[in-house]
């Protein structure tokens, strides 16, 4: 049976492959708690060099559906997000286009080929202090 002190030894070697895994969700709030777009990131093997993503399209209590989208790296490559009409809203992370629907709660990629914004940018999902958040436009 291993002591107390290798069960200890073996945590602590376990730390670093803790931390190199990655689940989080954040959320750019539209009209309330009720209705978001919620950017989550899961990367559950430390050795995996990428990190799945989806966006939830969320207004509650209409719709609610999540939606996997491309991977990305480690490093959060940060996902603008504009205005894009009614319930309707353009998602760009690097060269990649999401339009994301609440009104029946949809995502899908979508090519851009005039490469320009569809409206006024609201924010970006990018790394804060370590942490994904939301961060509105102008701050």
């Amino acid at each position: 049976m291993p002591s107390a002190r290798t069960k200890a030894i073996v945590a602590l070697g376990m730390l670093p492959m803790l931390a190199a895994c990655e689940n989080s969700a954040t959320a750019f709030m539209i009209e309330g708690s009720q209705h978001a777009l919620i950017l989550v990131r899961e990367k559950p093997y430390f050795w995996q060099s990428t990190v799945n993503q989806a966006v939830i399209a969320s207004r509650l209590p209409h719709c609610q559906r999540r939606v996997p989208i491309h991977p990305d790296g480690t490093e959060l490559t940060p996902m603008e997000v504009f205005e894009a009409g009614e319930r309707l809203w353009a998602l760009r992370q690097g060269n990649r286009w999401y339009l994301v629907g609440t009104d029946k709660c949809q995502v899908q990629d979508w090519e851009n080929a005039a490469g320009s914004t569809p409206g006024p940018s609201l924010g970006t999902f990018r790394f804060k202090d370590g942490v994904a958040a939301f961060i509105p436009a102008g701050k």
